[in-house]
């Protein structure tokens, strides 16, 4: 059909959430050295229009919402600033033993 699978998406939007917490400094491994992963809780994804084989995919995200122990990252998919697709990810903060636990400071921040 020359489309991208639909379960595609979630990779791209993953990969983009690895790399904004490498831009701001805190590379998931970093997470995982102070003891913590941050795993998946929910995903929500609308599907606009079909991302084509071999197009360059733009994704823009922010952080939507910040609790004690939770937070939800928004991601807009665009190409050729065409939107393709919104979504939400649902993020539970856990020690390495799988353990709920509050968030590190540092991310709590990043909403004041």
């Amino acid at each position: 059909m020359g489309i991208v699978h639909h379960s595609r998406y979630l990779p791209i939007m993953e990969e983009a959430r690895v790399a904004y917490l490498r831009e701001i400094g805190h590379p998931y491994q970093s997470v995982r050295d102070e003891g913590l992963d941050l795993t998946v809780l929910e995903v929500f994804v609308q599907y606009r229009l079909p991302i084509r084989f071999d197009e360059l995919v733009d994704v823009h995200l922010s952080l939507a919402t910040i609790e004690r122990a939770s937070f939800q990252m928004a991601y807009l998919l665009t190409v050729d600033d065409q939107v393709r697709a919104t979504g939400i990810t649902a993020h539970g903060c856990i020690t390495t033993d799988g353990g709920p636990t509050r968030l590190p400071a540092w991310l709590r921040e990043l909403r004041q």
